[in-house]
């Protein structure tokens, strides 16, 4: 039976080629001279440090002008508010959700059934997984989640034969 994966999988390489384009673009513009900006990778997620709120999030900008040009989505990144820091500065947090929420994989399955796609649907892990009978119906149902926004960015992998 014909079957594909959707899966929401982060390009780990473009978004540190990004990091790194964005920390060397502020290491280097006057407009963040002496403010102390910094942008780093952690096991959080990305952390974003400076001396002001507004420095802070001018850098975030630059961080996201540079994902879009390497064409990695920003639907990945949960940007959380703006906190001070013990310096008086301020520090943002961007996670990086990868995978899909089983909150979100709950929704498509039920888009698809009251779509009444000739496909079946299930969760597997951080992925969902559909099988049907032919080919097309696995065609319309990559059109129909293409045509709705689950707030997180997909990729259609694994088809099946």
């Amino acid at each position: 039976m014909p079957s594909f994966d959707v899966v929401s999988k982060v390009q780990w390489n473009e978004v540190d080629n990004a990091l790194n384009q964005a920390d060397r673009e502020i290491q280097t513009r006057f407009d963040f001279k002496d403010t102390g900006t910094t942008i780093e990778k952690t096991s959080e997620g990305i952390v974003v440090i400076s001396s002001s709120e507004d420095r802070a999030k001018a850098a975030v900008i630059v961080f996201h002008e540079k994902l879009i040009k390497r064409k990695v989505s920003l639907k990945y990144l949960d940007e959380q508010k703006p906190t001070k820091t013990s310096k008086g500065g301020a520090r943002i947090l961007m996670k990086v959700k990868e995978g899909i929420d089983q909150e979100v994989a709950k929704k498509m399955v039920a888009a698809i059934k009251a779509e009444k796609l000739k496909v079946q649907a299930a969760i597997q892990e951080q992925q969902l997984r559909i099988s049907g009978k032919n080919k097309d119906d696995l065609q319309a149902s990559i059109q129909f989640l293409r045509a709705n926004d689950y707030g997180c960015e997909l990729q259609y992998n694994n088809f099946r034969d």
